[in-house]
């Protein structure tokens, strides 16, 4: 590749990067995207939430049609697991995304450059092509969209074959008959729910004293008893200090968090699974002088500028929600600046979703950070085992929960366990955004009988009036 300037270069085709290319091109921009994946979609796409949500889905209906068709009256004999099937379906699930990136692209007209890029000072990126060579394209505004890595667990050596990462729990030859999973966050829950699913006996180790510990507290109390019910198990406030293959297996050594005597734990397969960093190797931050926090996530204002002129950052790299509709949301917000106009990210509207079953959705404020900021707040609670349509589907667990300011009745925030969660929490995510009350939510007419009157009922119930509970 010849020597070549764009308005925009883009280091990192994650959502993040590629959707602030997209937008950037949209707006007039000439853009360029860096990335050494083969593929784009970074890992979102190749190994994160798009096979994950592939694998969930699969393993749901396996467990349906071996589990729970019966009670529809649908008789079902002799159900087998297709594992090289399942996989297949993932991967073509997974190829079929990443192409219709690389059409996205072409469509929008941007120049994609195959290569680690770096930074070379003085609006230069240096790319390194996988056969060595090297090239340098310039750029009146450089992009840092490089993402995150997984967070090794010290005393333990990922292999992707006993003691495994996200990448390789997504790729199992055979369902592990004994699983552990050492972190109870999104990610460790996700995956050990589809291998529960396929038949593993699975352990999740956690160090704090409770599963998705930065959700609700009731919607972590719920959820550990939910999927206690669905068989795993969970050994929480517990620390795993020692690892070691053994055999065609692995033995971990853990102790209480509090300290105290320690026990040992054999697995089939380990998942490491405690959280995830940004990925900054190789991006010659140091050299081009971008600070980086005390956490080592690029430093940014609130207009996602780096501490040095024309380079910026989105995404995992700079913190926050590592979720890849965050990046989205900052990819567009950025290029929009870039072009002149005023983009922006309410980061108080940015959702999340744990694709276990039920599913677990939530914005905004939790009960226990309105107690700790001293706000004062109403509850409006709704269960779905009030809600006809959840009780035609048998998906009667959870509820939704509504948080709203005393005074005003503006939503501050919304906790969702049960079906389809994470499509329910659109419009409360859409409330926020608008700074609507939960008398608005109420007052919304909702199609009758649907998952969505649980919504209307619950911003009902935070004034005390809910019709059907």
């Amino acid at each position: 590749m010849s020597d070549s300037s764009f308005d925009l270069v883009v280091i990192g085709g994650g959502p993040g990067g590629y959707v602030a290319a997209i937008r950037a091109a949209q707006l007039g921009l000439s853009v360029a995207i860096v990335e050494k994946r083969p593929t784009l979609g970074g890992t979102c796409l190749n190994v994160g939430c798009i096979p994950s949500k592939a694998l969930l889905t699969a393993s749901h209906h396996y467990h349906t049609a071996a589990h729970g068709l019966g009670a529809f009256g649908v008789k079902v004999a002799g159900v087998e697991l297709d594992l090289p099937a399942m996989m297949a379906h993932k991967d073509k699930v997974v190829a079929d995304n990443t192409k219709g990136i690389d059409f996205l692209l072409k469509k929008n007209k941007i120049t994609r450059i195959l290569g680690a890029g770096s930074l070379a000072g003085n609006g230069q990126v240096t790319v390194t092509a996988p056969d060595g060579a090297v090239s340098t394209v310039a750029a009146r505004a450089i992009v840092l969209a490089t993402g995150s890595e997984v967070t090794p667990l010290p005393g333990l050596t990922i292999d992707e074959e006993v003691f495994v990462s996200s990448t390789g729990a997504l790729a199992l030859p055979q369902v592990p008959k004994r699983l552990v999973v050492i972190g109870g966050g999104v990610i460790g829950l996700e995956l050990g729910t589809v291998w529960s699913r396929l038949g593993s006996e699975v352990t999740v180790v956690e160090y704090l004293d409770r599963i998705l510990p930065f959700h609700d507290l009731e919607v972590s109390k719920t959820m550990t008893r939910l999927l206690g019910q669905q068989g795993m198990s969970f050994k929480l406030a517990t620390k795993v200090v020692a690892g070691e293959r053994k055999g065609a297996g692995a033995v971990l050594t853990l102790e209480p968090a509090a300290g105290g005597a320690a026990e040992t734990l054999e697995a089939d397969i380990v998942l490491v699974a405690i959280g995830r960093r940004p990925y900054v190797e190789g991006l010659g931050l140091e050299t081009a002088g971008v600070d980086l926090t005390k956490r080592g996530f690029v430093k940014i204002d609130g207009s996602f500028r780096t501490s040095v002129p024309g380079i910026y950052a989105i995404g995992d790299v700079v913190g926050g929600a590592m979720l890849a509709h965050k990046a989205e949301e900052e990819g567009v917000a950025l290029a929009e600046i870039l072009a002149g106009q005023h983009g922006h990210v309410n980061y108080e509207a940015i959702p999340s979703v744990v694709y276990t079953w039920p599913e677990v959705a939530s914005v905004g404020r939790t009960e226990e950070q309105l107690k700790e900021a001293g706000i004062a707040y109403s509850v409006g609670k709704f269960p779905f085992l009030a809600n006809g349509r959840a009780r035609s589907m048998n998906d009667t667990d959870g509820f939704v929960k509504i948080l709203a300011d005393a005074a005003t009745d503006q939503v501050l925030g919304a906790h969702i366990i049960g079906p389809n969660a994470g499509d329910l929490i659109a419009e409360i995510v859409l409330a926020i955004e608008f700074g609507a009350a939960a008398e608005d939510i109420a007052r919304t007419c909702h199609a009758h009988p649907t998952l969505s009157e649980t919504v209307k009922e619950a911003a009902l119930a935070a004034n005390g009036r809910a019709i059907h509970v």
